[in-house]
């Protein structure tokens, strides 16, 4: 026999299981949209190093695209987007957007530009100093030290301004971490550029010793 709480209950029930289907629709569509953004922006991170750029745009407006997909997901179901897959998958978005626009020579994007929120442009930011080292390393490898400086200029003016963010850890999103793992990134490229640049200057001096030698 049904108590007097049977209908209430039943009501209670198809609105948990409302909303936990509405959840559930939201985290499928955001695990699909981070798993793909992550990777649009690593193909088009590894097209930048390539001189790929036009191929790195077209990959990142199909980033551009997905996440633009999820958005609605901020107000359905906020602990979604907000979830740390999907704040990973912004950061990597951002991390490809700078990377290209710093190696292609073109103005930085901003944060209303990419559309991402504050932590997850910061980190990703932070991770384009890295992507900076690997290119100055390529170009040493093929011995094209033009550049080079600018680019660990570059760097430093990007950690500068990273290390003065000084909120609690959860507002960053982890910021300071990244900053301290980019700091030994900073040092060591530093290390091997002025190692290059030296090596690059005696070689220059040696080859007008020889020239003056030969020319005498």
């Amino acid at each position: 026999m049904p108590s007097r709480y049977s209908a209430d209950l039943s009501a209670i029930g198809t609105s948990v299981i409302n909303e936990l289907t509405e959840l559930n629709r939201d985290r499928e569509l955001a695990l699909s949209v981070s798993r793909e953004v992550v990777r649009f922006s690593a193909n088009a991170i590894r097209a930048v190093h390539r001189g790929e750029f036009e191929d790195a745009r077209d990959l990142i407006c199909k980033g551009d695209a997905r996440l633009r997909e999820a958005d609605h997901i901020q107000e359905t179901s906020p602990q979604i987007f907000n979830a740390g897959f999907m704040n990973d998958a912004r950061k990597e978005f951002t991390e490809a957007n700078v990377t290209l626009a710093v190696i292609s020579g073109a103005k930085i994007p901003t944060i209303s530009d990419i559309k991402v929120d504050a932590g997850a442009y910061i980190n990703g930011m932070a991770e384009v100093i890295g992507e900076l080292r690997r290119y100055i390393l390529d170009a040493l490898r093929r011995d094209a030290i033009d550049g080079c400086q600018e680019f660990m200029d570059i760097m430093d003016e990007m950690y500068s301004v990273l290390v003065t963010i000084d909120f609690p850890e959860g507002v960053t999103s982890g910021l300071r971490r990244n900053t301290d793992a980019m700091r030994g990134v900073l040092e060591r490229t530093r290390g091997d550029l002025t190692m290059a640049l030296r090596q690059h200057s005696l070689e220059a001096r040696l080859a007008e010793w020889e020239n003056n030698r030969n020319g005498a």
